[in-house]
């Protein structure tokens, strides 16, 4: 019998750290994915209130100290930290915890590295910390989460792991350099 080891997205790879950014693993804990029953949402919303969350506006996070709740798309959002409970009659429920890498990018330089990457405006201005969106990271899909004034969270699939950091680590080196 195969004996298997457990083992994090990013193990090995890093952390990257360069003058203005540092890329580092990020732990969100359980993810499960909820997309609520045709005309359950406000009865999921209700219930995630319940539990100390709520549903996320469109390109949005909630945080609560119980856990987040963050917008992943048309009718879905992920709750991270804790498994909701009393949603079973209301949503589809899917366990994503292993299906995820998540990626920290934070400094002064994370917005220039991701705007090499990234066809967004994450300026503060216009992309301010809540704010989250479905974007391509390079070539890969991915959902960014701008937690604070200087610091991304980069959700990319499991299998994409290895890819996203290089690409994040080349962006950084590029961005340092020219500094």
């Amino acid at each position: 019998m195969a004996s298997l080891i457990d083992k994090s997205p990013c193990e090995d790879l890093l952390p990257v750290i360069t003058a203005g950014a540092q890329l580092a693993e990020a732990q969100p804990g359980p993810v499960t994915s909820v997309a609520p029953f045709k005309g359950r949402q406000a009865a999921v919303a209700r219930a995630l209130a319940a539990g100390g969350l709520g549903w996320p506006e469109v390109g949005r996070a909630v945080v609560a100290p119980a856990g987040r709740c963050l917008w992943a798309g048309r009718g879905v959002a992920f709750v991270t930290g804790l498994v909701p409970q009393g949603l079973e009659d209301l949503a589809a429920l899917t366990d994503q915890s292993d299906g995820w890498a998540v990626l920290r990018l934070e400094g002064a330089q994370a917005s220039a590295v991701l705007a090499r990457l990234c066809p967004l405006d994450l300026r503060a201005a216009v992309f301010a910390p809540g704010h989250v969106a479905r974007a391509p990271l390079g070539h890969m899909p991915a959902i960014l989460h701008r937690t604070g004034a200087e610091a991304f969270e980069i959700w990319v699939f499991r299998s994409m792991a290895g890819t996203a950091v290089h690409e994040l680590a080349v962006a950084m080196q590029g961005v340092a350099a020219r500094g």
